[in-house]
């Protein structure tokens, strides 16, 4: 593992490559990528279908390797990590929501939140606590011992967001999260996910088709051909992206 120093942002990538053979010839699905997240930021990652974002998010989350590149977490280098320090590095300092929750249907909300808290051998009383003020925090005081059956889509997004966020993460990811929600709720979860990112000082990144949603965020990177063409980063050019996207 690479020695920790004090970096400027909470993450940081330096010419992230990912590149798959085929026998159709050779496809740089992420195409030498640097970006870098600011604790207490959240960024939008936008671009069309097939543009590297998803792949760019899986190599975030540690859950793909990078051809070459850096990706720099609190200073400490991902790609050259070997696979059980990454997998200790992804369960203690990466939050996950995404599209389809998958929430644990047998375990209430309370108990879903919690799952992250037992996986890090830190389910005391006090996270106990943590864990049902988060989720009161998020309008779900009277939800806490329901099932995600039992509750709407928005409700289980909402108790996913509080799982992203339990265990205190560097880095917050989320894949499409209102991609299966009405435009109220969608706009409703995408507020109170800034909301906490901000308050907490996470470093966010939201991957989204809908640039409704944008309006939230400080900042928008786009994605074409797996490059990083383009960064929004004034509220005046954030607005006017997410304008363009109400129909």
């Amino acid at each position: 593992m690479s020695e920790k120093s004090s970096p400027q942002y909470a993450l940081e990538t330096r010419s992230v490559m990912k590149i798959y053979q085929t026998d159709f010839g050779t496809i740089n699905a992420v195409d030498g990528v640097s970006l870098q997240v600011a604790a207490g930021e959240f960024v939008a990652l936008v671009g069309p279908s097939g543009s590297g974002k998803t792949t760019m998010l899986s190599i975030l989350a540690a859950l793909l390797q990078p051809s070459s590149g850096q990706i720099l977490l609190d200073g400490q280098d991902l790609a050259g990590m070997g696979d059980l320090e990454r997998v200790a590095m992804r369960r203690e300092k990466i939050g996950f929501t995404f599209q389809a929750n998958n929430l644990v249907p047998y375990l209430s909300a309370v108990e879903n939140v919690e799952l992250m808290l037992r996986l890090n051998n830190k389910l005391d009383k006090a996270g106990k606590l943590r864990a049902r003020e988060l989720l009161s925090r998020l309008g779900l005081a009277e939800r806490l011992n329901n099932l995600p059956g039992q509750m709407s889509g928005g409700q289980q997004q909402r108790v996913a967001i509080a799982r992203a966020l339990i265990h205190n993460p560097s880095l917050v990811l989320a894949d499409e999260p209102t991609a299966s929600l009405d435009t109220e709720r969608a706009y409703q979860v995408v507020e109170t996910f800034a909301g906490l990112i901000h308050e907490q000082n996470r470093a966010g990144i939201m991957v989204t088709h809908d640039l409704r949603m944008v309006e939230y965020v400080d900042r928008v990177l786009l994605m074409q051909d797996g490059k990083l063409v383009e960064v929004y980063q004034t509220r005046e050019e954030i607005m006017g992206l997410a304008r363009g996207g109400k129909h």
